[in-house]
């Protein structure tokens, strides 16, 4: 096979020693040692509270949870966000294994890290922008919000109207009768653990559609409420479909024209740090944006002076209510477009609704009228950059299914992009 060429042949049966200095694979200024560096100086007790392992008692030591926060702020701002991939790139990818520093990790670990870490990010992330307004990095004097759909995990062919969900549910509480029933024929322990393992998935598919079956229920009802006010374009309306592997997410039009099931982030942004997240299932922007300056006021301690906002963002209500909340706050929004063709007496019904206005609304009107109003609004478009390098680092399509998960994937990437945005803007402030 050779024909007489000398090299070497592999030889896996030879056991070895590996011997590597992990310290000694990355540079002083890598990012992966800057993660940590973050990382350990975060308040992270109540990461560590949970653990049953202490020094007084017996038991596994548990893995550190600062590694595997750090694994997937690096991960997120790597564009990884799957826990499988994350597990193995600890296996040989060196700054995942720097990371790790010898900290056994798996797949199942870091899932349940991220599914069950909300709140503790949500308080991470809150924190953070505290330390950010204190050191000067963040200011509150203008905040942008706008949303970004995010593909969901759940595909179109998941999508069952209320004739196809019946029989969904039909069939699958027959199998897991049926695989109930199997369970209890007697068999090996390993025949056993397979059957026990295909009732659990069973019963979890079951409730997934028990979910999806009370979704529609309100899906239904919106639309039937929708109809009172808007019959002709509710009834030229597909009936409404949930989707069986993921019921709360929605079926949205994309910016590429398609319609598939989706997320719509709502994310607010000032200094180009992102100061609030949260994933919704409304297809629209309008109405969303109180909430945002609800959860801005939170994180924050104080709403800002001036909202930038697209034209249907912000309701006219909503604009009353922030006048009376902060009276100082200034809405930058353009008003929407009105059509021209229309009767005389549509034109003298706008008239008389323009007088009976609040203060508050005729103010934005003559700001948004002006040219210094438009000036500003202009730089609404600078929150484009935040979401744009959260989709560079895969906010474009969700790799969980649930609105709780979805939120915990939103906060990592906050929290990775505030941490990346506030590192540039020390190194640039070293450097001038």
């Amino acid at each position: 096979m050779s024909q007489g060429a000398r090299v070497v042949y592999p030889e896996r049966s030879q056991l070895r020693w590996e011997m590597v200095d992990l310290d000694s694979q990355l540079p002083p200024d890598h990012r992966a040692r800057l993660v940590w560096t973050f990382v350990i100086g975060l308040d992270l007790s109540e990461l560590y509270d949970p653990i049953k392992a202490r020094d007084e008692q017996a038991g596994r030591p548990a893995s550190d949870p600062a590694v595997l926060l750090a694994l997937w702020l690096y991960a997120t701002l790597d564009g990884v966000g799957s826990a499988r991939a994350v597990a193995r790139l600890c296996d040989y990818h060196a700054a995942y294994r720097w990371l790790c520093g010898g900290v056994p990790v798996n797949h199942d670990m870091l899932s349940a890290f991220r599914r069950d870490s909300g709140a503790v990010l949500d308080r991470l992330l809150t924190r953070s922008l505290t330390s950010l307004i204190a050191e000067g990095l963040v200011k509150l004097e203008e905040v942008a919000i706008d949303g970004t759909k995010v593909r969901a995990r759940a595909g179109r062919g998941s999508l069952a109207q209320r004739r196809k969900l019946a029989a969904i549910e039909a069939s699958v509480s027959k199998r897991v009768a049926a695989l109930k029933s199997e369970l209890e024929q007697d068999a090996g322990a390993a025949e056993r653990k397979r059957r026990e393992r295909a009732v659990r998935a069973a019963e979890e598919q079951a409730e997934r559609v028990r979910r999806a079956q009370e979704r529609l229920a309100v899906l239904e009802q919106e639309k039937a409420e929708r109809a009172k006010l808007h019959a002709k374009e509710e009834a030229a309306k597909s009936p409404p479909a949930v989707s069986v592997s993921d019921p709360e997410v929605r079926s949205m039009r994309l910016p590429d024209g398609s319609t598939q099931p989706a997320w719509n982030v709502q994310v607010a942004t000032a200094n180009g740090f992102v100061v609030a997240i949260e994933p919704t299932d409304r297809r629209k922007d309008s109405g969303l944006a109180m909430a945002t300056l609800d959860q801005v006021e939170r994180r924050c301690g104080g709403l800002p002076a001036r909202l930038l906002a697209d034209g249907t963002a912000v309701t006219q209500d909503e604009i009353e209510q922030l006048s009376q909340r902060k009276p100082e706050l200034r809405v930058y929004s353009p008003p929407p477009p009105q059509r021209e063709d229309v009767t005389a007496e549509t034109k003298r019904k706008r008239h008389w609704q323009r007088r009976r206005e609040s203060d508050a609304v005729k103010e934005w009107r003559t700001r948004m009228d002006s040219e210094a109003g438009k000036e500003v609004y202009r730089r609404r478009k600078l929150t484009e950059h935040a979401h744009a390098k959260m989709k560079n680092r895969g906010l474009v399509r969700m790799l969980v299914h649930g609105i709780d998960k979805v939120r915990n994937v939103c906060l990592l990437h906050a929290l990775a992009h505030n941490f990346l945005q506030a590192c540039g803007l020390r190194a640039a402030a070293a450097a001038g």
